[in-house]
């Protein structure tokens, strides 16, 4: 590739030909504001807040989008470039709420940064504001018209990414909004609930669905048991909410700030994730040797579930019947929990803490309650558990790390590795391999299915099966894949699908990131994990061994080993 220097207020430095200026500048660590932009895709130019004075050129030129030449001398900072970013700035503010108090962006808003940076302490632009409704119709998010900039980063990530396109600019002019088709609810849309477009939303425009007063509430009732379940990813994202370093393994930590915070029971949904392992293979097994539907697919990303009902009906009996981990834990809290210390299931408060707000609407699911008792009752994103903690006053760095609570406390290097794309089959082969051959595998790991390539696929021969893999690592990349299968492939046996690009890692509910690396150094964390832990299967996890022995395998307890699964129904998407 050929470089070539160009000048940059004042000083000389490395360009590359065919790169943008916004390119050649970030690398090399001049930083400049962009609100449109995204990394990996086609610039738009539409926010301007990237402009730049190039000498020569007569107006300022957006540095997203524009190519870099060689004879050029560019000023990133001159007065008439921060003039036109800091009157941009003003103008959006006018027609925005004054709020940021009372915002759920509040410290976190990228309007906010950019108006401390160009010093916007007065407001010059005056006029009547719009007025929005909000739309709190779906079960997983909220969102706010008014806080909307029309950076049209959502949109961009719904449809350009996730290939779901469920959200699009409406009206003209002044009118215009972003919102779904018809500017309906949410509910009504093709939203997956993935939660990709809060992460880059700039503004409180998209955020979770929260109920913090409800919890409060039961965490503070004496006649309430409150549980809460944690993902095997949390305990290597919790630690960016509060100054440390990406990836960070705070698992002990967690467990202790959660039970100060007056939870009763806390559990790792990495030992559910072990039981979900165990009862996949043997669901695939079966279906290998009667001749059932293959490929199947993996049932554990609800985003990906609620994607398959609404696009692709036709594949859904190729999709595992076993719940998620997250309601695995919730029937076994529910049921066997409730029933070994003598507790009754309507006065236990189950919470989950997941990386995900699709777990916001798979909880409520029909399917997923039974007889009254919901599996799980709240669902809380990493980013509401870090509120949480920080409202109870709770100094994380002070805390002594606890374990987590029995029947439930052991759990496998596999249980963890569903926090990554390639995670679930990495561990669905290991299990196989125990289940078919007698022998644990002896690969330690499988680096091709640890890549982050959109498609990765692993062939394996066990005992007398050659089995085909494949592992789509976020939704958008699943097309091709999907209709090859509906063509008619077969050297594929099971398909690992995660709506979120990077897996669990990289899931809605997790900090909103500006770095780039913050999805590699969480996965990188969780394959440290699995290195250094000596049980790598769920086989010789003592606590889910005692489980089947003593609960789930008796033929009384019959009716809960079916409540462990669930199934799936085609949904009309009307927008």
């Amino acid at each position: 590739m050929m470089f070539f220097d160009i000048e940059v207020n004042g000083k000389t430095i490395k360009a590359r030909n065919g790169e943008t200026i916004l390119s050649a500048l970030e690398r090399n660590a001049i930083s400049i504001p962009t609100l449109c932009h995204i990394r990996g895709l086609q610039p738009s130019g539409a926010c301007r807040m990237c402009v730049v004075e190039v000498e020569g050129k007569q107006g300022l030129l957006p540095a997203c989008s524009h190519p870099v030449e060689e004879w050029m001398k560019i000023r990133t900072h001159s007065p008439r470039v921060i003039k036109a970013r800091k009157t941009n700035i003003e103008l959006l503010l006018s027609n925005h709420p004054d709020d940021c108090l009372y915002c759920e962006s509040n410290g976190n808003c990228e309007l906010q940064k950019f108006s401390e940076d160009l010093y916007v302490r007065e407001r010059r632009f005056f006029g009547k504001k719009n007025k929005y409704k909000t739309d709190p119709s779906s079960a997983s998010l909220f969102r706010d018209p008014a806080k909307c900039i029309l950076c049209g980063r959502c949109i961009r990530v719904c449809e350009e990414i996730q290939n779901v396109t469920a959200l699009e600019f409406i009206g003209r002019g002044n009118e215009m909004q972003v919102g779904p088709a018809f500017n309906k609810g949410m509910n009504l849309s093709s939203c997956i609930n993935c939660g990709q477009c809060i992460l880059v939303c700039p503004t409180g425009a998209l955020t979770e669905k929260k109920h913090p007063a409800e919890l409060q509430e039961k965490l503070h009732n004496p006649e309430i048991q409150t549980v809460i379940q944690c993902s095997p990813t949390l305990s290597v994202t919790l630690a960016e909410e509060f100054g440390f370093r990406t990836g960070k393994d705070m698992e002990g930590v967690m467990y202790a700030v959660l039970r100060k915070i007056g939870f009763n029971f806390v559990f790792d949904t990495s030992f559910a994730a072990d039981l979900y392992i165990t009862e996949l293979a043997g669901e695939l097994l079966s279906r290998l040797r009667d001749g059932g539907k293959t490929p199947m697919f993996s049932s554990c990303c609800p985003a990906w579930i609620k994607y398959a009902e609404q696009f692709r009906p036709q594949l859904l009996n190729h999709i595992s019947t076993c719940k998620s981990p997250q309601q695995m834990m919730g029937t076994l809290i529910s049921n066997h929990f409730t029933q070994s210390r003598k507790l009754k299931a309507e006065k236990v408060y189950s919470v989950s803490a997941m990386p995900c707000i699709a777990k916001k609407f798979e909880s409520q699911r029909e399917q997923m309650t039974h007889k009254g008792i919901t599996d799980v009752d709240m669902v809380l994103t990493t980013r509401e558990l870090a509120r949480l903690i920080r409202l109870n006053g709770i100094d994380v760095q002070q805390v002594e790390p606890e374990m987590s609570d029995q029947p439930y406390r052991s759990r496998s290097a596999s249980g963890k590795m569903l926090a990554v794309s390639g995670g679930l089959t990495e561990a669905l082969i290991r299990v196989l391999f125990v289940m078919i051959t007698g022998k644990d595998l002896q690969a330690k790991r499988i680096t091709e299915l640890r890549s982050s390539k959109g498609i990765k696929e692993f062939t394996v021969k066990i005992g007398d099966f050659t089995l085909g893999f494949a592992v789509v690592n976020g939704i958008g990349n699943a097309e091709t894949l999907l209709n090859e299968i509906e063509a008619g492939r077969t050297d594929i046996h099971f398909v690992e699908v995660m709506a979120c690009p990077g897996g669990c890692v990289g899931g809605g509910g997790q900090p909103a990131s500006h770095d780039d690396g913050a999805v590699k150094a969480r996965a990188k964390a969780i394959y440290e994990i699995d290195d250094k832990e000596p049980v790598k299967t769920p086989f010789k996890n003592p606590d889910l061994q005692i489980l089947y022995d003593n609960y789930l395998d008796l033929p009384v307890n019959g009716e809960i080993r079916q409540m462990l699964y669930t199934d799936y129904q085609k949904r009309e998407v009307l927008l």
